[in-house]
């Protein structure tokens, strides 16, 4: 139904998963504090230009929730969904909804924000000639087969779901069920466009024009972005602090460093090997919360050999022989958390995650390893190969202590190894072509806080980040009747169960939750992160 997701789930895998944000830039150096109430933060280049349905990584993520803002807003410390744009989203079938949007909202450049600003710019994001990387979220939409076919052309120029019926009304006709969808609005691919980004598209790329509380003054590739605080922002969460320079890192030693000397105010990511000085260095000026982020390895299942009955008992194996909690403890020092479900803590309870889902096969016993190997038929090949990227340090260390972990359990030193390859984008280009023949390492983001969005993407057949291509029709039946649910405790409880299929094949094997973590100087006051990971950058209080 989505096309294949790509550059966001990358940027992750490279960097966030393996605790490194900034090893995804392309440029480098540190740069000046800055002065008065305008605060410096680490960066790195945007992969894409700025536009909300084309910016699938974090870094240009960073910028567009700086500068936008759309129909729902995640709450920067629950992460729910609440109402910014959004008047009202009505609907009596999870399937036909009324959206009224907020009058009084403009555009930095004084336009209005209407009904059409949705719309367009949904209908731009969808469309398979604009090869926006976000293009799937619309997916849901009907006429979205028409405007981004899987194959041939494209039939049609707008989404026959979407309508305006007044300056501030439009509805939305989804092809399928999807009682959750209001709350996947607050995604940067659903906000909304001025008219200049369509009458003169060039110019809007050079200097982005949004509706949020900053706006963009400058920008030098490979240096820094200038963010400063636009005044005439209407919405209720105004910026604190004057402006956000953001300086572009290759290195986030480096950027930690420059915050210890006092040239960068923020650090949104402490690097492994600076983790057991950052209390002392930074005197409590230390954040390391819960993030929206799980790390997972991943089969191919289009090899035969792994997609037996025998070689579900060999993954299970695997998964016990696996020692999360000393790997957590010694390698990340609290910033990562034994897995224990498919999901993230950061959606709570009332959100789908399940503490324990896992149950005994994400314990670590090497006793029931051996036996459930041995049961299933023994190794594939005689032997695990785990296939990442080694173009970052932290991988590898993973990788090792892993191996080495099932090595143990299974009392055999040969029974695992590492296979690295030598950049991430040979990495996932071997993946997309489904070369794998092993279990290879996966990182997911939430794209929003739903538990829809950890199951649906990665484990429903044919689904646009199932890269493995694992399939069942247990799973795929319950995740339809959840999406179709309106009672939203119903459908959690359906989604828990297509979960449990998960848990019952092993269909990847959980390792940890990632926490996000940031270092800042004293410059800085009510520094946070939100649930995913980036800072909250108009909260922050310079001086």
């Amino acid at each position: 139904m989505r096309s294949p997701r790509t550059a966001k789930r990358l940027a992750w895998a490279a960097c966030a998963v393996a605790g490194a944000l900034a090893a995804a830039a392309c440029g480098g150096g540190a740069g000046s504090g800055g002065s008065g109430a305008v605060l410096s933060s680490s960066w790195g280049d945007p992969q894409n230009p700025l536009e909300p349905a084309n910016t699938n990584e974090v870094q240009g993520g960073k910028v567009l929730d700086m500068v936008f803002r759309g129909l729902k807003r995640y709450d920067p410390r629950t992460g729910k969904a609440k109402n910014m744009l959004a008047q009202s989203i009505e609907t009596t079938d999870s399937r036909n909804f009324t959206i009224t949007v907020k009058d009084g909202w403009k555009f930095s450049n004084g336009e209005p924000v209407t009904a059409k600003s949705f719309v367009d710019a949904w209908n731009y994001g969808a469309s398979l000639r604009n090869n926006q990387k976000n293009a799937y979220f619309f997916g849901y939409i009907e006429g979205y087969d028409k405007v981004h076919p899987e194959t041939g052309r494209q039939t049609a120029d707008t989404l026959s779901g979407l309508k305006v019926t007044g300056p501030r009304t439009f509805t939305v006709r989804l092809n399928q069920k999807f009682s959750t969808f209001p709350d996947t609005l607050g995604y940067a691919a659903f906000d909304p466009l001025p008219s200049t980004f369509f009458t003169d598209h060039e110019g809007w790329i050079a200097k982005p024009v949004g509706n949020g509380p900053y706006r963009i003054e400058s920008y030098t590739r490979g240096s820094a972005m200038n963010l400063r605080k636009w005044d005439g922002y209407p919405g209720p969460d105004k910026a604190r602090n004057d402006g956000v320079t953001l300086l572009v890192y290759t290195d986030s030693n480096t950027a930690y460093t420059d915050v210890l000397a006092g040239n960068l105010d923020l650090v949104d990511d402490v690097p492994a090997t600076q983790l057991k000085n950052v209390k002392t260095d930074l005197n409590g000026r230390y954040i390391n919360t819960p993030a929206g982020i799980i790390q997972t390895l991943a089969f191919p299942y289009y090899d035969p050999k792994w997609n037996t009955p025998g070689a579900r008992k060999v993954r299970t194996g695997l998964s016990m022989a696996i020692n999360r909690e000393q790997i957590t403890d010694t390698i990340f020092r609290g910033t990562r958390t034994p897995a224990t479900d498919w999901t993230s803590p950061v959606l709570g309870a009332d959100g789908g995650f399940k503490a324990g889902l896992c149950g005994e096969a994400c314990t670590y016993d090497p006793a029931r390893a051996r036996q459930l190997v041995r049961e299933g038929g023994g190794l594939p090949g005689g032997q695990v190969r785990i296939t990442y990227n080694a173009d970052t340090g932290s991988h590898k260390q993973w990788v090792d202590a892993v191996c080495n972990s099932i090595n143990n359990a299974l009392g055999n030193d040969k029974a695992c190894v590492g296979n690295p390859v030598g950049t991430f984008a040979d990495f996932r280009n071997q993946i997309s072509q489904h070369k794998m023949s092993g279990p290879f390492r996966a990182g997911w983001q939430m794209d929003y806080p739903l538990i829809q969005n950890f199951l649906q993407p990665l484990y429903y057949t044919n689904a646009s980040s199932n890269d493995g291509k694992w399939s069942d029709k247990r799973f795929d039946h319950l995740v339809d009747q959840a999406n179709a649910e309106s009672d939203r405790a119903r459908a959690v409880q359906l989604f828990q169960q297509a979960e449990g299929v998960v848990r019952d094949n092993m269909a990847a094997i959980p390792l940890w939750y990632q926490n996000g973590s940031a270092g800042y100087t004293d410059r800085l006051h009510d520094v946070a992160l939100n649930p995913f990971s980036v800072p909250v950058y108009d909260e922050i209080k310079v001086g």
